[in-house]
């Protein structure tokens, strides 16, 4: 199965209780980010937090990506998507583009694609060269250690889906007049390339699972489940982080609190 396992999700899970344990998660998240900002709690400002999403096309990136900032105050957080480089992009390096988006201390960004495009379409598609894309693994290594070593939490999520589920979104997005739109050709023509895409996530993966930067997967055949998956695991790591950086994530709840 490889790092990316199956997409069917490992619970089966009513629609009613996945959206329970989403509110529940949000709410949770909203605390986490507050205390982060130094808005509740110690006042203290926390670390920059950034979540970056790659993905199967139509694997549920941007429904995610909604449900995750949703309860967020947009003063708070920044999303930002990236498609192909343009022209005056393209006479720097690669990385200079995600310098200017990243969070500051008690910030958080989330990063719609990444520079994980150099080792996934660029490399499959020929934008970038063998020796490029290679050189890559080793150029992404040490700017997440940077980002890492002045403190950033970086979490990493791919989107799994299946094929067949993914032609059925595809088919079902062709036939919808309001999201026509979101369908492509280039979709179509990266679908046939699914399996080079895949030996490209595998590699990706592998040679990019770092303890300060771990990638998770998240089977997304199942959009409720995909959804709560997220917010909660960006709970888990953070209340972790947090947790060893000594921050007492009890202390907005005590009573005498202003904040409480």
């Amino acid at each position: 199965m490889g790092h990316l396992g199956g997409a069917h999700p490992p619970i089966d899970i009513s629609k009613k209780k996945a959206e329970a344990r989403l509110a529940a998660a949000q709410e949770r998240l909203l605390r986490l980010r507050l205390i982060l900002g130094g808005q509740i709690g110690v006042k203290k400002i926390g670390p920059p937090l950034c979540v970056l999403f790659e993905g199967w096309d139509a694997s549920g990136k941007g429904g995610a990506i909604k449900r995750l900032v949703a309860p967020l105050d947009p003063r708070h957080v920044r999303v930002t998507q990236f498609a192909a480089p343009t022209y005056d992009e393209k006479r720097h390096h690669y990385m200079q583009r995600f310098w200017q988006v990243l969070p500051g201390r008690g910030g958080m960004t989330v990063l719609d694609r990444s520079w994980y495009g150099r080792v996934l379409v660029e490399r499959v598609e020929g934008f970038a060269s063998h020796e490029q894309w290679r050189r890559a693994y080793d150029e992404i290594a040490e700017f997440e250690r940077t980002l890492a070593a002045e403190g950033m939490i970086l979490i990493k999520f791919w989107m799994n889906v299946s094929d067949e589920e993914q032609l059925r979104r595809f088919e079902s997005r062709r036939d919808d007049p309001l999201r026509s739109w979101k369908l492509t050709d280039e979709d179509w023509r990266n679908r046939a390339k699914r399996a080079e895409y895949a030996a490209a996530v595998e590699e990706m993966i592998d040679r990019t699972d770092r303890p300060r930067a771990r990638w998770q997967v998240i089977p997304g055949d199942d959009k409720q489940y995909a959804r709560f998956a997220v917010v909660e695991h960006v709970c888990r790591v953070l209340e972790t982080k947090l947790a060893k950086r000594g921050y007492d994530l009890g202390a907005a709840d005590r009573p005498g609190n202003p904040e409480a």
